[in-house]
């Protein structure tokens, strides 16, 4: 019965918001990158989740330079934590945070909230649930992936990891594995066969390190960040809970340093989609008309205009918000072709990271989908 009320749990919402793929709401001919992280939380894993907290907006600002067709795709994340022994044993350990969803600030928020415990790592179970009830494209252009990441044996579990990978992979799902220790040891235990038979890359990384590179423009950065998070309408049932939420990712963000502040920065300049509740974004991409919101789903101040002084404050922000995008984007360049160069160097040192892991096996399987980076152009 549990098992069942997880299944259930994994596609409500957040304060009533569903959290599998909005995927469907967006237009068809836009690509589309699905990925779902399943992330060991038992006790001996917080390096691991620090990563993830610090380098979430990593690897999405890394596909936001891809394109296809001509096209910068719509990215979706999902979360998942395995392992940790305060979940129920009737679901094996396992818990569905956030189902795919483009509101990365949703991810980050329940990445900030992540606390390990320790438990039994089941990774087949984790990754046929995941297979099994996220809401995955149908799309054959469409790039979908999973990156489970942990410490244990890949074996553990009554689900059988073979079986799990060979599942996803007749589902258009890559697998990759990530072992937090020496690469021996996962291959050993079951993580190179299981991103073998799941068509994906194994890898390994250091989980106690936590290697980030600051880099002369991230102060700026998140100063833009910052302004940007201001340039929002809440509107509807759920934009000022959801507004708060952002607010309490930007706290937790300020506290990690400027470097995950600048990350985050691009990513919202790039990749963010707010439109279910930001009415600025909302009608700068054509998802909503002014003329149709009802006056009541409205903060107070905009109650008070005309239906002409909401769209002229509309509009004055979005030129604003635009204007501060393409400064981002310009500091973003020069923060880039710094950081890449540092990257190399701590790489030759042996000091590979979650984000670095990722971003690597997510370049090279976007371009057999078709995917072009803007850093590979001729």
């Amino acid at each position: 019965m549990r098992w069942l009320v997880l299944c259930a749990v994994c596609g409500v919402a957040v304060w009533g918001m569903p959290l599998f793929a909005d995927g469907e709401k967006a237009k068809e001919e836009k690509p589309l990158v699905q990925v779902a992280l399943l992330l060991d939380t038992s006790g001996s894993m917080e390096g691991l989740i620090n990563q993830a907290r610090r380098q979430l907006w990593r690897f999405v600002n890394e596909l936001a330079t891809a394109k296809m067709d001509g096209k910068k795709p719509r990215i979706e994340v999902a979360l998942y934590e395995y392992g940790n022994d305060k979940l129920p044993r009737e679901t094996q350990w396992i818990r569905c945070v956030v189902g795919l969803t483009a509101d990365l600030d949703l991810v980050a928020k329940e990445l900030f909230a992540l606390r390990t415990s320790g438990g039994t790592e089941c990774c087949g179970a984790v990754i046929k649930h995941a297979v099994e009830n996220l809401k995955w494209s149908n799309s054959p252009k469409a790039l979908k992936v999973i990156f489970i990441a942990g410490n244990e044996p890949f074996t553990q579990g009554s689900v059988d990891y073979r079986v799990a990978c060979k599942m996803a992979v007749e589902r258009g799902i890559i697998v990759n594995t990530i072992y937090c220790g020496p690469y021996d040891a996962g291959a050993r235990s079951g993580w190179k066969d299981g991103a073998r038979l799941a068509e994906g890359k194994y890898m390994n990384i250091d989980q106690r390190k936590v290697v980030h590179i600051e880099a002369p423009q991230d102060k700026k950065l998140a100063e833009l960040g910052q302004k940007l998070g201001k340039l929002v309408v809440p509107f509807g049932r759920y934009g000022a809970k959801r507004l708060k939420a952002q607010e309490a990712v930007e706290k937790e963000v300020r506290k990690a340093g400027a470097f995950v502040a600048a990350e985050r920065a691009l990513a919202k300049a790039r990749a963010a989609d707010s439109s279910a509740w930001d009415l600025v974004d909302a009608v700068r991409k054509g998802k909503v008309k002014l003329e149709d919101i009802k006056t009541e789903d409205l903060p107070e101040k905009l109650r008070k205009m005309t239906l002409q002084q909401r769209k002229d404050y509309i509009q004055k922000l979005i030129k604003e918000r635009e204007r501060i995008e393409k400064e981002i984007e310009r500091l973003s360049r020069e923060r880039r072709e710094y950081i890449q160069k540092k990257m190399k160097e701590l790489e030759k040192e042996g000091a590979a990271t979650l984000g670095a892991a990722m971003i690597k096996a997510l370049r090279e399987q976007a371009k057999k989908k078709g995917f072009v980076f803007e850093d590979e152009k001729k």
